[in-house]
C-alpha cells in the first residue's frame, strides 16, 4: 500500500536520523581508556536511561507492523505481549539484579564461568555470538528494512545498508554509552510518534474508544483460552519464567544495561521505569489495529484488508495528516530498527572481547581488547547485511525468529534459575542443562511434527523447561557437589535486597524502590482487571 511523503515528512525523518547519529558521535568523542569504559560505561548509568534503553531495544520495527496487524485480526489479546511484564520484571528486580550488581558481573558468560565452569561460559559465548547475528540481527535488519522500503518506496538495499552504516558509525566507536544515549532519543521518537498517530487515528472514530468497545466487545479482552493460537493466557504465564527470564535476565543485549548501573537501586528502578513505559507501548504497537478494524469492518469506509500486516501502512495513509506526522511516525519506525541493531552489535563486541579474545590473550592491553570487539562488531554488521535478503527463503520473519528463539531460550533459562536458587547445582548438571536442554527441545519439536500435534510454542517451552530442570537435578545429585566458593556468592538470599540503598542511607518514601514498585504493580493489576 503506497503513499507519498511530503517535504515536512522528509525533514522529520532526516532530522531525527541526524540527531541520533550526532548524539551518538558526540558521546563517542570521549576516549574510552579501559574496557570498563567502553563495554559497561564505567558502571555509571542512572535508572532513567536504563529504563528507556530497555524499552527501545525490546521494540523492533517488524514487531510494530506485526502486532498492529495481529491486533486488527485478533483483538486485545495481542496486548499481552506488551503488558505482561510485571511477573518477569519482578523476577529480574528481586532476584537477578542484586546478584549481578553485588558480584560486579560484566557479561552473562562471566556468571556462567564463575558459577559453573569454563565449558558453560564458552557454550554461552559462542552460541550467543552466532545467534545474535543470525537469529536476532538478520531478521530485524531484513524485516525493518523491508517494511520501511514498502512504506516509503525507498529501495530495500538502500535502507538496509544505510542502517548498517549509520548504526556502525556511533555504536562501534562509542560503545555502550553511545548506545544508551541514542536509545534514549529513539525511545522518545518511537513512543512519541506512535502515541500521536494513535490519538489522531482514534479521533476519526465517532465516539472514540467506547464506540469501538460497544461495536465488538468480544475483541476487548486480554484473556484468551488455552487453545488460542496467538496469545493463550496460560502460555503467556508460563513464558514469564521461561522466555521472559531468558530475554530479560540472561540475554546480554538486555541485561548489559543492568551490569552498567551505578547502583543496585538504579538497576531496579530502571526496570520499574521500563514497566511504566510499557503501559504506553500498546498505543504504539497494538491499539492502532483496533482503529483500522473498526474503520473498515464496522464503519464500512474501506474494503477489508487482504493481509493483516497491511493495517499499519493503511493507518498511516488514512489517518496521518499532511503536516509531517508520517515522517514523525516513520522516524520512530527507523528508531526501532536502529536501537535494536545497535544493542545487538554492542553485545557482540562485549562478548567477543571479554569472553573470547581476553581468554586467548589474558595479558592484552585494554586498547587491544576494545579494538578486537570493534572489529568483530563491524564484521557482524556486514554479515547480517549480506544475509538479511535470504530470510524470505526460511519461511518468513515470524517463523524464522520464533523457531530460533525457542531453541535458544529454555536451556539457558533453566540453568540460570537453578544456579541462582539451588546451591547443589554443579558443573555436570549445568552442562546437561545446556546440551541436554537443546537435545530435548529438538526431539520434542520433531516428535510433535511426526505425530502431527500442533502445540503453541509457549507450551513446548514449558515442557522442555520441566524436563531440563529434572535432568539438572538428577545429574547434579549423581555427581560431586560444587565447592562453596563457587555457589555461595551467586546463591540468591533475601539479605541481598537490603543493599539496594547502597549503604543503608535513609531515602524519602517517595524515592523508595518499594513505593515505585507498588505503583507499577497497582497500575498493572488495574489494567488486567479492567480489560480481563
Amino acid at each position: 500500500m503506497e503513499f507519498s511523503l511530503n517535504t515536512m515528512d522528509m525533514v522529520f525523518i532526516v532530522g531525527s536520523l541526524g540527531i541520533v547519529v550526532a548524539v551518538g558521535m558526540w558521546v563517542a568523542r570521549k576516549k574510552k581508556e579501559t574496557s570498563n569504559d567502553y563495554f559497561i560505561a564505567s558502571r555509571k548509568l542512572s535508572w532513567w536511561i536504563i529504563g528507556t534503553s530497555v524499552v527501545a531495544t525490546s521494540v523492533s520495527s517488524e514487531q510494530i507492523v506485526g502486532t498492529v496487524g495481529a491486533a486488527y485480526e485478533h483483538g486485545m489479546g495481542i496486548a499481552n505481549w506488551e503488558w505482561f511484564s510485571l511477573p518477569t520484571y519482578t523476577l529480574v528486580i528481586l532476584f537477578f539484579v542484586p546478584v549481578y550488581i553485588v558480584n560486579k558481573i560484566t557479561t552473562v558468560s562471566e556468571f556462567y564461568l564463575k558459577r559453573f565452569g569454563p565449558m558453560c561460559s564458552n557454550i554461552y559465548s559462542w552460541v550467543m555470538l552466532v545467534a545474535y547475528v543470525l537469529v536476532f540481527m538478520v531478521p530485524v535488519l531484513y524485516g525493518g528494512s523491508l517494511a520501511f522500503s514498502m512504506l516509503t518506496g525507498f529501495d530495500f538495499y538502500f535502507v538496509l545498508w544505510l542502517t548498517v552504516i549509520l548504526v556502525g558509525m556511533y555504536t562501534i566507536k562509542g560503545g555502550l554509552l553511545s548506545v544508551m544515549w541514542t536509545d534514549f532519543l529513539q525511545c522518545a521518537f518511537l513512543v512519541g510518534g506512535g502515541l500521536v498517530l494513535f490519538l489522531i487515528s482514534l479521533s476519526y472514530i465517532p465516539g472514540g474508544w467506547s464506540a469501538m468497545v460497544q461495536a465488538a466487545p468480544e475483541r476487548f479482552h486480554l484473556y484468551r483460552p488455552p487453545g488460542d493460537k496467538m496469545a493463550p493466557f496460560i502460555g503467556i504465564i508460563l513464558l514469564a519464567v521461561n522466555l521472559g527470564v531468558f530475554y530479560q535476565a540472561t540475554n546480554q543485549v538486555m541485561i548489559q544495561r543492568i551490569f552498567a548501573a551505578k547502583s543496585t537501586r538504579d538497576g531496579m528502578l530502571g526496570m520499574i521505569f521500563a514497566g511504566f513505559i510499557n503501559f504506553i507501548r500498546p498505543c504504539v504497537t497494538v491499539f492502532l489495529g483496533f482503529v483500522v478494524y473498526h474503520w473498515i469492518n464496522k464503519m464500512g469506509n474501506a474494503e477489508p484488508l487482504s493481509k493483516a500486516d497491511e493495517a499499519f501502512p493503511f493507518a498511516l495513509k488514512t489517518f496521518a495528516p499532511a503536516w509531517g506526522l508520517r515522517g514523525i511516525v516513520l522516524a520512530g519506525f527507523l528508531a526501532a530498527i536502529m536501537s535494536t541493531i545497535s544493542s545487538l552489535v554492542n553485545s557482540i563486541a562485549t562478548i567477543f572481547a571479554l569472553d573470547v579474545y581476553k581468554k586467548i590473550r589474558p595479558q592484552a592491553p585494554d586498547k587491544t581488547i576494545i579494538r578486537s570487539g570493534q572489529l568483530v562488531a563491524g564484521l557482524s554488521l556486514i554479515i547480517a547485511g549480506l544475509m538479511a535478503p535470504m530470510i524470505e527463503h526460511f519461511g518468513g520473519i515470524f517463523k524464522y525468529f520464533q523457531t530460533g528463539v525457542t531453541y535458544l531460550a529454555t536451556p539457558f533459562a533453566c540453568i540460570y534459575i537453578m544456579g541462582l536458587f539451588w546451591k547443589r547445582t554443579n558443573y555436570a548438571g549445568a552442562i546437561f542443562g545446556l546440551v541436554g536442554g537443546f537435545i530435548i527441545t529438538i526431539l520434542l519439536v520433531i516428535g510433535l511434527n511426526l505425530a502431527d500435534i500442533e502445540l503453541h510454542w509457549a507450551y513446548v517451552g514449558a515442557i522442555v523447561q520441566v524436563l531440563t530442570i529434572l535432568g539438572i537435578i538428577i545429574v547434579s545429585l549423581m555427581t560431586a557437589p560444587p565447592p562453596e566458593s563457587q555457589w555461595k556468592p551467586f546463591l540468591w538470599r533475601p539479605s541481598m535486597l537490603r543493599q539496594y540503598n547502597e549503604g543503608g542511607k535513609k531515602t524519602p518514601w517517595y524515592k523508595t524502590i518499594t513505593f515505585w514498585y507498588a505503583m507499577y504493580a497497582a497500575i498493572w493489576f488495574y489494567v488486567y482487571w479492567r480489560f480481563w
